[in-house]
């Protein structure tokens, strides 16, 4: 078991980030996933993880979500220990109460929707909020509608998914993510699913959540175009570790790393 004593309860002071990983460390037996990963992400920024398969991206996601089990460090959101809690002092692994709470705050879109298909896009967006915060239906229904709304998909709320286009999905599965008032959304290669042509309102309405809900966003994506387009910065994993971070400009144009400048000339060729 990790010694955790060196690790704050909490993190205090005026530029505490939104998500901190702090020495994480991912194993599958003698498969390192993520070695020693530290990143910071600021209130209401934007960053994009890139890089090969098999290369920790879609892990970084899943630790966030608590789908997966850390095997060293400290996840850190909202400057509370995500993956951990306090107890006597000291931070010990959280436990299923713990871990519920915790990742109320934290809201994921996939690549393949995940809607339920017995729902239309109102009521997909209202299961959340009257099951897991207890909202009475008609807040649920409200909230639901403004954020249908908001996405451009309000007259298609009574449609169920099946008669929604992939671009049309996908905008209520962000509604839906957004009805449950995370502070952190996670994006899973949320366009590769789509056609080019729709790619862009769902690229929009990504955009506007920043100044309408002040939302952290962290995104996973193969898709060079719309990381470029939407990223405030772009962090390039390979071999379980950050190779190289800098604005999407920066790094698309003057990579530093050999590693980078490699996987981006094979993106580029492939395109």
């Amino acid at each position: 078991m990790q010694d955790l004593s060196s690790y704050p309860l909490d993190l205090t002071g005026p530029d505490v980030p939104m998500v901190r990983f702090m020495n994480v460390r991912k194993t599958y037996g003698d498969f390192v996933v993520l070695d020693n990963l530290n990143l910071d992400i600021a209130p209401s920024e934007l960053v994009t993880v890139i890089g090969p398969s098999g290369s920790g991206k879609t892990t970084v996601l899943r630790m966030l979500m608590t789908l997966e089990t850390i095997n060293g460090g400290v996840i850190y959101v909202d400057g509370k220990p995500l993956t951990h809690m306090p107890k006597n002092g000291v931070l010990v692994p959280a436990d299923s109460k713990y871990l519920r709470k915790a990742r109320s705050s934290i809201g994921m879109c996939f690549q393949h929707f995940n809607l339920f298909p017995h729902m239309t896009a109102l009521e997909n967006c209202m299961e959340g909020p009257v099951q897991v915060l207890g909202l009475s239906r008609r807040e649920a229904r409200e909230r639901g509608e403004e954020l249908l709304s908001m996405v451009g998909m309000i007259d298609k709320k009574d449609q169920h998914p099946a008669r929604l286009s992939g671009g049309q999905q996908q905008r209520v599965a962000i509604a839906r993510a957004l009805a449950m008032r995370p502070k952190v959304m996670l994006f899973d290669e949320v366009t590769s699913a789509l056609d080019p042509e729709v790619i862009g309102e769902v690229t929009n309405v990504i955009k506007d959540l920043v100044p309408k809900h002040k939302l952290t966003m962290l995104m996973v994506t193969h898709q060079m175009g719309f990381a470029r387009d939407i990223s405030d910065r772009i962090c390039f994993f390979y071999g379980g570790k950050i190779e190289e971070q800098n604005t999407p400009e920066d790094l698309f144009t003057n990579p530093q790393s050999k590693r980078t400048q490699q996987f981006l000339s094979a993106v580029k060729a492939a395109d």
